[in-house]
């Protein structure tokens, strides 16, 4: 009885597991720097700072001291995170705060109002923090002012909403919903403005043709590392429109290229429909 579930306990365990590697296989996650990442799946800014205790303060406070310093290395690991993310295919956000006051002060305005995600406090007294801040904070900031299409792209809903929110309408048997483009192997890096080309370097897509305030809250693109995930995201189901791209360019390699014929195809679906202002669009990238 005990050899028995002895074997249950290390059956559950490996069902457990392999759920959660099922759960997390198509997230995209960005490492910049030793202690920060991007998230671009659930569209966060993450980093960690760790200090050790002061043994110059009292006993009593040096661990709350501890936890103050942790706090303001986390910061300055976060700032640095921003700093190293995308905007576009030639631009990273430290750049746009080096040719604009304006930009560095929000940018480090915003990020200082992060949020607490885990405190570890560590048996040598020393504390670690991970902080983190949502991506769309970072885009209201260094996404370029932009313009709605609206009346050469179709009639889009009103205002932004979440993609998959209550009360999205029904979508008819054939209409195309969203556009997967698949850029898996080509060394594709995320960013928060990426561009759609032709062949003859026509921009397909690209933010002056979306509506920004859905460029901001959602991203103008969504990030997946599986094909088959990615055509029942959300955010394109349930009918995308799946391309194949040709190249990654740019000097941060965050275009995609595709063919004139897949162009010439994108152009008509978006015809009478509004998803590309809507930033329903999916790159899938590994």
């Amino acid at each position: 009885m005990v050899k028995s579930m002895s074997w249950l306990r290390l059956l559950c365990t490996a069902v457990a597991t392999l759920l959660l590697v099922g759960s997390s296989f198509a997230q995209v996650v960005q490492n910049v720097g030793d202690n920060g990442a991007v998230d671009w799946t659930q569209r966060k800014i993450r980093a960690t700072g760790i200090a050790a205790p002061n043994p110059d303060l009292p006993p009593g406070a040096q661990r709350a001291g501890a936890l103050e310093a942790a706090k303001q290395i986390a910061l300055r690991n976060l700032i640095q995170t921003v700093k190293g993310m995308t905007i576009d295919s030639e631009t990273l956000v430290n750049n746009a705060m080096l040719v604009s006051d304006e930009v560095r002060s929000r940018v480090s305005g915003f990020v200082q109002g992060f949020t607490i995600v885990d405190t570890r406090y560590m048996s040598d007294m020393s504390v670690e923090v991970e902080v983190e801040i949502p991506i769309a904070g970072v885009s209201d900031v260094v996404l370029p002012p932009g313009k709605v299409l609206a009346q050469a792209l179709g009639n889009p809903q009103a205002g932004y909403q979440p993609v998959g929110g209550q009360g999205a309408p029904s979508v008819p048997a054939g209409v195309i919903t969203g556009l997967v483009l698949n850029g898996a192997g080509l060394g594709v890096v995320p960013a928060m403005a990426p561009k759609i080309f032709d062949e003859d370097g026509n921009e397909v897509y690209g933010s002056k043709i979306v509506d920004r305030e859905w460029a901001v809250q959602q991203g103008m693109v969504g990030y997946s590392k599986d094909l088959a995930e990615a055509r029942t995201n959300k955010r394109v189901a349930p009918n995308a429109m799946v391309v194949n791209a040709i190249k990654a360019v740019g000097s941060n390699k965050s275009d995609l290229v595709i063919s004139n014929a897949d162009a010439a195809a994108l152009k008509k679906a978006v015809a009478d429909q509004s998803f590309l202002t809507q930033c329903k669009v999916v790159f899938v990238v590994k």
